[in-house]
């Protein structure tokens, strides 16, 4: 989340200190990044949202929730988008901050996802302190920021070789050839020119890029299609555990049992049409910028 989303909006819309001090530990690592937009009542719906940043001498207090804060157990930063004024239409009254995940006041709450692992987490803001330099962008003008961002986030990624290890591991747990059904078998092998006509779009797409660009309205197309894939790859490994998928127990660390592997990654698959944009939002963005 370093070098993919935080780093390019810092590239852009940073100040000459903010890039100083933050560019260089993102490339070495020792800043571990979290994205703070999701809230309890603000999903797909991002402009809904009511983290409380409120002007108190030269910083912000935040009050609020945020909420499927992926790996924000392990994070010492967090970019987040927080409510700094209430005028106008929603959207302009968002600010971008970067926040010191040791602050005090900032308690992390771990959420068991579907699939028995411990990825997502809330995180609750009890009156924080954030200094207003920490700022990235205009007051209000964080809306900018975070479209800027969620191109990145969904479309200026390579996904595919990710795609096809899960694929790998699908075709793993079937074993031997002939193993799986006649009809399974063709499932199998038009998702597999689909993950490598999917890889094609995403070289395509990197490659055409100039220096410093973002990848523009064609980053919802990638975003709908990986999610689209992950979940067809996640149906057929529980399809072909048929009943063993019924039984299975959260440990990914037992390599013998296929079913340890495959299942959570079926149950965790079902969100990948709903997080970073839901289907429906990339759909409508796609019509409204590419068919138009």
């Amino acid at each position: 989340m370093g070098v993919r989303l935080v780093g390019p909006v810092i590239l852009r819309y940073g100040t000459q200190a903010q890039k100083r001090r933050y560019l260089p530990r993102i490339l070495s690592s020792e800043d571990y990044w979290c994205q703070g937009f999701s809230e309890p009542n603000a999903g797909s719906d991002l402009a809904s949202l009511s983290l409380r940043a409120r002007r108190d001498g030269d910083d912000y207090i935040l009050d609020g929730t945020k909420i499927w804060t992926s790996y924000a157990h392990h994070a010492n930063r967090m970019f987040a988008l927080v409510r700094t004024g209430h005028e106008g239409k929603k959207q302009q009254g968002i600010s971008f901050l970067l926040i010191d995940m040791s602050l005090p006041g900032i308690s992390v709450r771990p959420i068991a996802t579907i699939g028995g692992d411990h990825e997502v987490n809330e995180v609750h803001f009890d009156g924080v302190r954030v200094p207003q330099s920490e700022r990235v962008g205009d007051e209000n003008g964080g809306w900018e920021c975070a479209k800027y961002l969620l191109e990145f986030e969904r479309g200026a990624g390579i996904f595919s070789p990710r795609l096809r290890a899960q694929l790998k591991r699908v075709a793993e747990a079937v074993g031997t050839p002939g193993a799986a059904t006649e009809e399974w078998m063709r499932r199998f092998g038009q998702v597999s020119a689909d993950v490598d006509t999917f890889e094609w779009l995403e070289l395509r797409t990197m490659g055409a890029l100039a220096p410093g660009a973002n990848p523009g309205p064609v980053s919802s197309i990638l975003k709908l299609r990986a999610s689209r894939l992950k979940q067809t790859i996640a149906e057929l490994g529980v399809d072909a555990l048929g009943g063993d998928s019924l039984r299975w127990r959260s440990n990914p660390l037992d390599q013998r049992n296929n079913a340890s592997t495959l299942v959570p990654e079926y149950c965790n698959s079902r969100a990948y049409t709903i997080f970073g944009g839901a289907a429906e939002i990339q759909l409508g963005l796609i019509a409204r910028t590419l068919l138009a």
